[in-house]
């Protein structure tokens, strides 16, 4: 049985390692002939709207998903009318647009920060009358790990932050005063069958994911709960088959949406050592129709991404519980090349092997 995966990054890649010890076979379309993924499987390179490539890549597979929500609508909508697309091209629309994707949150009843569409000059400081300062003025598409993004501190930040994003679609947000960045992670079936990990605490650095803590410390049911509500919420809308990944603030005690990721998802990376069954494994049996793993954590986990450093294999796998997944990319600044997870029966394992780790990785970045 062949799986064909839109993306062929290191999401794709750890798809594919979790699909082999269940039989499957993978193909992969993407722009790079670099690409993370290409020495597992078959590798398509070349541009995602490209009729005659989509049609070549489409042969013989028993169905498609993806690994990165920038894949082009009109791709994933061109290969569904002719197999099956999980998650379904909807998913894709609203996630890929931040307006689109607040405005879907807030028609479910999910609280959100103040948002405001800016298309021009006036409209940022139309906006900014409304949320105030601090704000956040980032791109309606194709922003991530904390590119396309402005942090307005005062008044006098205005017009550089404007000559750095204006011109295109953006949209400003309040700045909200939350406690903590957390993420559910759920997955859903063809068959409706539903499946929630344990929400995870996540670290951010320069916009860009650092750490990932699972479970969450000191996390009431009660928001456990809440977060799988909102999830259910968003699956049910949209039909939704796969995993899906909700980033949210905590804030007072209550969970806010910031945004959500229609994929695999890194703040799920803890879950290959860390939980019965993968997020990659249980988006494959998703996507197929199979029934899912169990989804509890195996006592204490967490995650710390390689960006733009390796660290020595030997030092990191000496710490109790440690694993290492290396992505196969040229180190660069900036760049996420890797991941450690991380594995122990207590809290306090867990963070005495956790500052093992990060003074090595301390060593090598000299931070």
């Amino acid at each position: 049985m062949r799986v064909g995966v839109l993306g062929g990054g290191q999401l794709g890649r750890m798809l594919a390692l979790a699909g082999y010890p269940l039989g499957l076979r993978f193909r992969f379309l993407d722009s790079v002939a670099e690409a993370p993924a290409g020495p597992l499987a078959e590798l398509l390179v070349g541009d995602y709207t490209d009729e005659s490539l989509l049609a070549r890549f489409a042969e013989g597979l028993e169905l498609v998903t993806y690994e990165f929500e920038n894949v082009p609508l009109a791709a994933a909508t061109w290969l569904a009318e002719r197999l099956p697309v999980y998650p379904p091209p909807r998913a894709l629309e609203v996630a890929q647009d931040r307006i689109a994707e607040k405005t879907f949150f807030q028609g479910l009843g999910i609280p959100t920060p103040l948002f405001y569409p800016v298309q021009t000059h006036n409209d940022l400081l139309d906006g900014l009358e409304r949320t105030g300062f601090p704000a956040l003025l980032k791109t309606r598409r194709l922003g991530y790990d904390g590119k396309g993004q402005q942090l307005l501190r005062s008044p006098a930040e205005v017009e550089a932050a404007w000559a750095q994003l204006g011109g295109q679609p953006l949209i400003l947000e309040a700045f909200v005063p939350f406690e903590r960045e957390l993420s559910i992670l759920s997955v859903r079936s063809r068959s409706g069958q539903v499946g929630f990990y344990p929400l995870v605490e996540n670290h951010h650095a320069g916009g860009i994911l650092r750490k990932s803590l699972a479970p969450a410390p000191a996390t009431p049911a009660r928001l456990q709960h809440e977060a799988e509500s909102i999830a259910l919420r968003v699956m049910e809308k949209l039909d939704y088959v796969g995993v899906l990944a909700i980033e949210l603030f905590e804030v007072e005690g209550a969970l806010w949406a910031n945004e959500m990721a229609p994929r695999v998802h890194n703040s799920g990376h803890w879950t290959i050592e860390g939980a019965e069954t993968s997020q990659f494994e249980n988006h494959l049996r998703a996507v197929l129709g199979w029934p899912l793993g169990s989804t509890a954590a195996r006592g204490h986990a967490a995650m710390l991404n390689l960006i733009g450093e390796r660290p020595e294999a030997a030092k990191v796998l000496a710490v109790p519980g440690a694993h290492l997944h290396w992505y196969g990319k040229e180190v660069r600044p900036g760049r996420k090349v890797g991941h450690i997870t991380l594995r122990a029966d207590s809290p306090n394992d867990l963070s005495a092997r956790l500052r093992a780790l990060e003074a090595i990785m301390t060593d090598v970045t000299g931070e």
